[in-house]
């Protein structure tokens, strides 16, 4: 603990880093492009963020409230310290498999005058990026703290485009469209999502978000006083307490991801930098691949000797068809609002004798698990948070004993504190039991699948589950994903519907639905997506003999690296991604027709065997043609593709031998 301090000049040997007796500092990146400025003024701690030397975040508050005080005014600096630092580490589940990223640190500690209480300020400046965090260490009086508000600010500088989705509320699903206006036009005291999107005058682009989201509460965006101020959500059934907590302890990383370069926000592994390393020591277990998900298409079966539901035929039905397809696993799920375990409530909601330790008559989960691994199909549960977290040791036991190997967990529609606890406590006990985990019904991702590789992708997003009632996914809402939600993190989409109509002849139908966009569109959408336990959540009879298909039982889920060639923000963008040698590129349009260049420097010297999926020319009529080509490519290439409205291009490289 620092006592009765002043202000010492600071002199450290570092490019960029400048800190004087006056409670100032600017520490940049290792390419000097981003600057973090931090300032003490009349005793209220402050920031300033500039890239390549032009302001993006004007002078802007720190600080935080507590139960009993505030800790944002008559603050003094201590001894800050600058140092270098370098995150190496590898992912076996990520848009990259191996991460070597520098940054620059900078520790500042700070006191109130009159007080007792520390909090240290950490910054961590990389090539892409920003976060800082407080850091609460043990105090002299106190062994917690109670947090009612956290005062970050964000003041943009001038008035940049926003991206953003707004929230209703603090009890939701994180399923809204995105609005794109300018920032002042968004009025003060709106709820808005993470990650938000601001685009400033000549195309410097910033996302803001959270990393490292553990035993704290969620944070959200809200307008004060025209600025962009942080929210956090608060406990259960009151409004006023947000966090609550032993000591030592830390907020998550503030996260502004910063380029005038839009691919490299996508490219950015800034959230998992930030994160904690893996705490999982024996990864070898981990199986990601694509799932089947019979409850998108209506639960469809065939017209059989048998009767469809929650029984064994039923599933062997998928299981034989992710056996023909090279699909991993078999997602049991239940049959028409029926779950698959014993459940006395309303639809799919638990009620007071619910109990997924014991399934529905007629479906023996052993014998399945059995046939599955036979046909070497692995085997998942769909299941309602609230079923399984009060059984959670007992189930989990259960579910490793009958061979399954992951889960959906559905329906959480929280990110306070407590719902923050409890989906790590679901990672720490699934990892314990070999299962991996996909979150639905959920918040964003805050880069845990560093810290918990178990945790496989999260929904949080509106995706093509609405067609089936109505609500529209079109091209427009598609193309926002890479440049919002999917920044920051694995972004669970029901993929794989096989039946695109036009807006204008659409019919909406829960039971073979239909999707807008193209079928091309469709399959790029497994490559712009990151999504490590991705769908396949049509019927069987949608794919099998269907052109386009084998694209979507070839494609991984997982990656050794992630390049962005070309993209417009809201208008287009190809995501190229490597396994091995081979290199599978996704190029999905809006709803405007255009002609894009894809250029191929990004690829390694050779020759690559290109496999092609394309648009037909009449694809707005008729949007599941598609034109199959191969040709062969080097990185000296650019390929020129006419992109109908929702059009898209899939491509796969193989590197001749």
């Amino acid at each position: 603990m620092i006592k009765n301090f002043i202000p010492a000049l600071i002199s450290i040997l570092i490019i960029a880093v400048n800190v004087s007796a006056q409670n100032k500092m600017s520490v940049s990146s290792p390419n000097g492009q981003i600057t973090y400025l931090f300032n003490i003024n009349k005793g209220m701690p402050e920031y300033a963020v500039k890239f390549k030397n032009k302001i993006l975040v004007e002078y802007s508050t720190l600080g935080l409230n507590f139960i009993s005080d505030s800790f944002s005014n008559y603050i003094k600096a201590g001894k800050i310290t600058v140092t270098n630092g370098m995150d190496d580490y590898t992912l076996p589940e990520g848009k990259t498999s191996a991460v070597h990223d520098a940054y620059k640190e900078a520790l500042v500690p700070m006191q109130q005058t009159g007080s007792n209480r520390m909090i240290n300020l950490r910054v961590r400046i990389f090539n892409d990026g920003i976060g800082f965090r407080y850091e609460f260490p043990q105090q002299q009086n106190d062994t917690s703290v109670t947090i009612t508000n956290e005062n970050s600010t964000f003041n943009l500088a001038g008035n940049p485009t926003a991206r953003v989705a707004f929230l209703e509320d603090y009890f939701t699903s994180h399923e809204h469209r995105y609005n794109v206006l300018p920032l002042n036009n968004i009025k003060n005291d709106t709820l808005m999502d993470m990650p938000a999107l601001f685009q400033f005058t000549g195309n410097t682009f910033m996302a803001i978000t959270e990393a490292n989201l553990l035993d704290y509460a969620g944070m959200s965006l809200i307008k004060r006083n025209g600025i962009l101020t942080s929210q956090l959500t608060p406990l259960p059934d009151q409004d006023l307490i947000k966090v609550k907590a032993t000591l030592p302890h830390h907020s998550p990383w503030r996260v502004m991801i910063i380029s005038d370069r839009i691919g490299a926000l996508i490219e950015s592994n800034i959230l998992t930098n930030l994160s904690d390393p893996s705490k999982i020591q024996d990864v070898s277990w981990l199986k990601p691949g694509k799932a089947s998900f019979h409850w998108w298409n209506g639960d469809i079966s065939p017209d059989t000797t048998w009767e469809p539901g929650v029984d064994n035929d039923f599933n062997k039905y998928y299981i034989d068809f992710c056996a023909r397809n090279n699909i991993q696993y078999h997602t049991i799920i239940g049959y028409r609002k029926v779950a698959w375990y014993q459940n006395d409530g309303q639809d799919y909601e638990p009620g007071p004798n619910t109990n997924v330790l014991i399934p529905r008559p007629g479906l023996d989960i052993q014998a399945l698990s059995d046939y599955a691994k036979s046909k070497g199909v692995r085997l998942r549960f769909w299941v309602h948070w609230h079923a399984l977290y009060p059984k959670l040791d007992s189930a989990f036991t259960q579910f490793e004993k009958w061979g399954i190997e992951g889960m959906m967990v559905d329906f959480l529609n929280r990110d306070d504190q407590e719902m923050v606890k409890i989906q790590e406590e679901i990672l720490q006990k699934a990892a314990e039991h070999h299962l991996e985990i996909q979150f639905h019904g959920a918040y964003k991702p805050t880069g845990l699948n560093r810290t918990y590789p178990n945790e496989s992708t999260r929904e949080g997003t509106l995706n093509y589950e609405n067609d089936k009632w109505g609500n529209l996914i079109t091209p427009d809402d598609d193309i926002n994903i890479p440049f919002t939600r999917g920044l920051a993190g694995p972004t669970d989409y029901h993929l794989g519907g096989f039946r695109a109509m036009p807006q204008s002849s659409f019919i909406v139908q829960a039971t073979r639905p239909h999707i807008l966009a193209t079928r091309c569109h469709m399959l790029a959408m497994y490559v712009v997506l990151e999504n490590h336990m991705a769908m396949v959540c049509d019927e069987p009879q949608a794919y099998e003999g269907q052109p386009g298909f084998e694209f979507i039982k070839e494609v991984p889920t997982v990656w050794d690296e992630t390049i962005v060639p070309n993209a417009e923000v809201g208008e287009w963008v190809s995501i190229a991604r490597r396994k091995g040698t081979d290199w599978y590129i996704g190029t999905i349009n809006n709803s405007k027709a255009k002609t894009v260049t894809i250029p191929l420097k990004f690829l390694p010297v050779g020759n690559y065997h290109a496999t092609i999926y394309k648009d037909s020319a009449n694809a707005v009529n008729y949007p599941n043609q598609l034109i199959k080509e191969e040709k062969t490519i080097t990185s000296a290439d650019n390929i020129t593709i006419d992109l109908p409205s929702g059009g898209g291009v899939a491509m796969r490289l193989q590197l001749s031998k």
